[in-house]
């Protein structure tokens, strides 16, 4: 797999479904999925939603680092809210 791959996610992320629970907001699943990076964990979530009887998927990755996995899960949740809040389905356009 490549940096770029390795970065952004590849092939083999897609499909992947996450072991933790989801959290609902406004009729989106959020699934945390924090990415182990130098100095700890970035903060990342896939954020699912059924569209048109089709589900949906936008896997959404900050620069932001935190030293703990829990406070990158946390944070992730908290920064995927606001990015629904702002974009509402436009995320999946």
């Amino acid at each position: 797999m490549g940096l770029l791959s390795k970065l952004f996610g590849g092939a083999s992320d897609k499909g992947a479904k996450s072991k933790v629970e989801p959290q609902e907001h406004k009729g989106f699943l959020i699934y945390p999925e924090p990415k182990r990076a130098e100095g700890g964990y970035r903060i990342g979530a896939r954020i699912e939603k059924e569209v048109g009887g089709e589900m949906r998927s936008h896997t959404m990755v900050r620069a932001d680092t935190l030293a703990s996995e829990d406070e990158a899960s946390a944070a992730s949740v908290h920064k995927a809210q606001i990015f629904i809040d702002q974009m509402g389905e436009g995320i999946f356009g």
